[in-house]
């Protein structure tokens, strides 16, 4: 049984929401790659307020530089402007992205253990689960690209970048709880996806040995 922790419904109607903005964008002719920009400067942006601890605005941030990162892709496919420099731009800049803003997350914990009346322990506790989402957030990218530089498609998974992003955006919307509790999931889920990933490669690789030569 599959499970969608961000279903395809709710995917194709966020797509659909924002087709008019891709078009506005489509026929302005714009580079693809300022809409990466922008996104990276919003996680900027975002991460201060982590800090700063304005869990809300940082959200609505988080989930506004996830909507630029559509774009650009969007932009990209319906203007023939793929390029491998811009695929590889728009990688490393998501990857960027995420370790600013979970350093921002860490940040506001660790403040709020040092310096906050409210529980340490869970604030350190906190802290901890940034580093575990920061780790398997990493690993899910790194094992996709390294399977794919061997030659594997690896876009398999229940938590990847856009499951992240939504899960933490929207639990830091809601309350700080709901933030920690959105940390947890994505640390234990995104480890497991890259776990998932690992297996997928081991899986096609046995299976194109079994396959006969053909005669």
């Amino acid at each position: 049984m599959k499970i969608d922790f961000l279903p395809d419904n709710v995917k194709q109607w966020y797509l659909r929401f924002i087709t008019p903005v891709v078009k506005f964008f489509i026929d302005l002719e714009m580079n693809p790659n300022w809409f990466t920009t922008i996104g990276f400067i919003i996680s900027i942006i975002a991460a201060f307020f982590y800090g700063a601890g304005s869990l809300r605005l940082a959200g609505s941030l988080i989930l506004l530089a996830g909507t630029f990162d559509i774009i650009d892709g969007q932009v990209a496919r319906s203007t023939n402007r793929v390029t491998k420099f811009g695929a590889l731009y728009d990688s490393t800049l998501d990857r960027y992205s995420e370790v600013i803003m979970f350093f921002g997350l860490a940040y506001f914990f660790i403040s709020e253990a040092l310096f906050s009346t409210s529980s340490a322990f869970l604030a350190i506790f906190s802290s901890v689960a940034v580093s575990v989402a920061l780790g398997g957030s990493v690993m899910v990218s790194y094992v996709r690209a390294r399977a794919e530089a061997l030659g594997f498609e690896c876009k398999v998974g229940i938590m990847q970048r856009p499951e992240r992003i939504v899960y933490i955006g929207i639990g830091s919307l809601l309350h700080k709880y709901t933030l920690i509790l959105a940390l947890i999931i994505v640390a234990i889920l995104a480890n497991f996806t890259a776990l998932q990933r690992l297996y997928h490669i081991w899986k096609k690789e046995n299976g194109r040995k079994t396959v006969p030569d053909a005669q």
